[in-house]
C-alpha cells in the first residue's frame, strides 16, 4: 500500500502504531508458544507451503541448513548487511503465498529453549516459518525440554 507524500525512509517512529506492532508480536509469540506445548512437532503445519519453504530455505541458506546450525542461530549473521539482502530477497518470494509475510514476530535462536528475553530475535514472519519448521522437518530437533512441557501442562 502507498500513501501519497509519505516517505518510510524519512518517517519517523510513532509510540503508539509501536505498541499496536509489539501487542500483535506478543499475541504470535503466546499462540506458537501454546502450540509447542500441544502438538508433537511431527503435527505441526505452520503454514500451507511449510514443506516447499523449508526446501527453499535450506537451498538458499546451506550454511544454515545442517540441526547444529539449525539449533543456535546467529542474529548477528541474519541482521549483517549482507544477511538483511539475502533474507529479503528470500522473503519477497513468499509475498503472495504467505499471509503477513513480513510482518514483525518473534523466533528463537536456540530451538531446544522456550522463549525468554535471551532466547528471542524480532524477525518477519517468514523468517520465522522458515525456520520454526525446522521443528517438524528435523527429527533431532526437540522443541522444549519435556520435564518444562509437563510443568506448564500443571499450570
Amino acid at each position: 500500500m502507498s500513501i501519497p507524500g509519505f516517505d518510510p525512509n524519512t518517517a519517523g517512529n510513532h509510540e503508539e502504531i509501536e505498541m499496536q506492532f509489539a501487542v500483535k508480536t506478543v499475541e504470535h509469540l503466546e499462540a506458537y508458544q501454546k502450540l509447542l506445548y500441544a502438538l508433537p512437532p511431527s503435527k505441526l503445519k505452520l503454514t500451507k507451503v511449510d514443506d516447499e519453504l523449508f526446501e527453499d530455505f535450506k537451498a538458499t541458506f546451506p550454511e544454515l541448513a545442517t540441526p547444529q546450525a539449525l539449533s543456535h542461530l546467529s542474529e548477528k549473521d541474519m541482521k549483517s548487511a549482507a544477511g538483511k539482502e539475502k533474507w529479503r530477497n528470500f522473503i519477497m518470494k513468499y509475498e503472495k503465498v504467505i499471509p503477513d509475510y513480513n510482518f514483525g514476530t518473534m523466533l528463537r535462536p536456540d530451538a531446544k529453549r522456550e522463549y525468554d528475553q535471551d532466547n528471542s530475535i524480532f524477525v518477519t514472519r517468514t523468517h520465522f516459518y522458515a525456520i520454526e519448521v525446522r521443528d517438524s522437518a528435523v527429527p533431532s530437533m526437540s522443541l522444549l525440554p519435556l520435564s518444562y512441557v509437563v510443568r506448564m501442562s500443571l499450570v
